[in-house]
């Protein structure tokens, strides 16, 4: 059943992806405004999230946010599935990176890196880094149940060369390629939410006390791999800019946990500048204290 579902829907998928650009976003406007006003998804998660966070702006203030927010959302799921046939080209026009140099430099210093990223304006672009870096790249995932669908974002993620591979086995791939002595680059979503019972530490976000998953900086630690945080800019609608920020080039130099501090800060900090931007769908603060 789950294999018929997918021949139904990746036709549909691929025809979607090689429309014009501007045909997908007057989709993504129509699709904004039933997720918003009519189905109403997740709008309860999405305000209660505003509410918490922003307790100083006006219900009228987080609503606009909202609004913003959902329209930014249905552009990144169009985003997405664009990726399906997008040139090369063309993506590197809309995905642009700042001080590759900085990269560039850290392999120099036979660095390996975890490139850590949050939530926050695109993530599902930034594979075309592959394209411009000699490191090995790879990229963190969490596994599909359906195994279809589970191959089709492997195909569309690792489109630009990068090795896609789960949250359970990343580990051990590592260890492998740092004993092989090769250098990797590996991007992270560090902002998720530890499992109840699953976390070593709490840490605020955006001012309210949390579980926060440390699991990036205990690895870095562990290989002595560099941390790097993908700071990811949304410019105008369908373009971005990316730049990097080096967290920790010896992070055994550093107490535990203040290098996850020093990404809660980065990303904290494009957050308020800019908050549509973020996935305010998600249950970030649902283990609050």
């Amino acid at each position: 059943m789950r294999r018929l579902v997918y021949l139904i829907i990746y036709p549909i998928l691929w025809l979607t992806s090689v429309m014009p650009m501007r045909l997908l976003y007057i989709k993504s406007d129509i699709l904004s405004f039933i997720a918003y006003r009519v189905i109403g998804y997740r709008k309860k998660v999405v305000l209660d999230n505003l509410r918490l966070v922003f307790p100083q702006k006006s219900e009228s203030e987080r609503r606009v946010i909202a609004q913003k927010f959902y329209r930014h959302l249905c552009d990144i799921i169009f985003e997405t599935i664009k990726n399906l046939t997008i040139s090369e080209k063309e993506i590197r026009k809309r995905f642009q990176f700042e001080n590759l140099e900085l990269i560039h430099d850290l392999y120099d210093k036979d660095r390996s890196i975890l490139l850590l990223c949050g939530h926050y304006a695109s993530w599902e672009w930034s594979g075309i880094l592959g394209k411009q870096i000699q490191y090995k790249g790879l990229a963190v995932y969490k596994k599909l149940g359906n195994e279809s669908f589970d191959r089709l974002v492997k195909k569309i993620r690792g489109r630009y060369g990068a090795e896609i591979v789960t949250n359970k086995k990343i580990v051990p791939v590592l260890f492998r390629l740092a004993k092989q002595n090769i250098k990797s680059m590996t991007l992270i979503l560090a902002d998720q939410t530890p499992k109840p019972g699953a976390f070593k530490h709490r840490d605020t976000f955006m001012g309210i006390d949390v579980p926060v998953f440390t699991g990036s900086e205990e690895l870095a630690k562990k290989l002595d791999f560099a941390s790097v945080y993908l700071k990811v800019n949304k410019v105008k609608r369908g373009y971005y800019k990316a730049s990097f920020v080096l967290l920790a080039e010896d992070p055994s130099k550093y107490p535990d946990y203040e290098i996850t501090r020093s990404f809660l800060n980065e990303i904290e900090d494009q957050i308020k500048a800019a908050p549509e931007y973020y996935l305010w769908s998600h249950k970030r603060w649902k283990l609050r204290s």
